[in-house]
């Protein structure tokens, strides 16, 4: 079968180096005895060292013609190649509810998109590595008072410990991407519990960062429809006037329950 043309609408880049295919196959070996989901296989490059490892695997693609392709390359595969669009599927139903490593050479243009997906499936996700821009691998791994630490280094670093594994050159794709590419893992930690309300925890986070260059003070307004509701003294706090990037996860947490009692 011909091989399949890379699709702009769909941001795939193929990987060709099979040596950078080896290494990103191997990082789910970090995260051992359980299934693996690779998201996005394109031809197989990395599928064909995920399948062998002895573990089940499936995959999912969006691409017709990729799943075509991977059908008729892989054939012992054929059940495990899902036609899906990953941001759509149910998650419980991939391995009957079994948790699951997910992996992948990540569509750059919706990474952060699988990347909040794999937040609301923590407890079935306790693993996942892959590729990504490096711009955005950088962001997940930062720390506090750095210009990359953003909303997705607050919420991914709450649930899992994240990873900065190794730089990928644009010249190893097909076509070559106009960024550079970093490989990443995420590891569940042994949090359990916040401390806080988790979905209010995720709305302050997005909405200060939003307005990340101002004092909390002043981003934190619009979250009170109702300003009656919320004295002056509140807005006046010390804490208060700190930037997002300067908070700790733990102070997050402070920050959302703070806020829950007067909301």
């Amino acid at each position: 079968m011909k091989q399949v043309r890379p699709k702009k609408n769909l941001g795939q880049h193929f990987l060709t180096d099979l040596g950078i295919a080896r290494r990103i196959a191997d990082t789910v070996d970090a995260c051992p005895g359980i299934p693996v989901l690779e998201i996005g296989p394109g031809m197989g490059v990395m599928t064909q060292y995920l399948y062998p490892k002895d573990r089940e695997f499936k995959c999912v693609e969006i691409d017709r013609e990729s799943v075509a392709y991977l059908q008729e390359t892989y054939p012992k595969l054929r059940d495990g190649i899902i036609g899906d669009d990953f941001l759509r599927m149910d998650l419980g139903t991939v391995f009957g509810g079994r948790q699951f490593v997910l992996t992948g050479n990540y569509p750059y243009d919706i990474s952060s998109q699988i990347f909040f997906k794999m937040l609301d499936n923590k407890d079935l996700i306790p693993c996942c590595t892959g590729m990504i821009q490096r711009e955005v691998a950088l962001r997940i791994a930062s720390q506090p008072g750095t210009k990359a630490y953003g909303i997705l280094s607050v919420l991914i670093q709450a649930w899992y410990d994240t990873e900065y594994l190794f730089t990928v050159d644009e010249d190893v794709f097909n076509p070559p991407p106009k960024v550079k590419s970093a490989v990443i893992r995420m590891t569940r930690n042994q949090r359990t519990d916040l401390g806080c309300d988790w979905q209010l925890f995720r709305r302050i986070v997005k909405t200060v960062f939003n307005q990340r260059r101002k004092m909390l003070r002043v981003s934190l307004k619009q979250m009170f429809t109702d300003s009656s509701s919320v004295t002056p003294e509140f807005f006046q706090q010390d804490f208060l006037t700190k930037r997002p990037e300067q908070l700790t996860h733990e102070e997050f947490v402070q920050l959302t329950n703070m806020v829950a009692e007067v909301l």
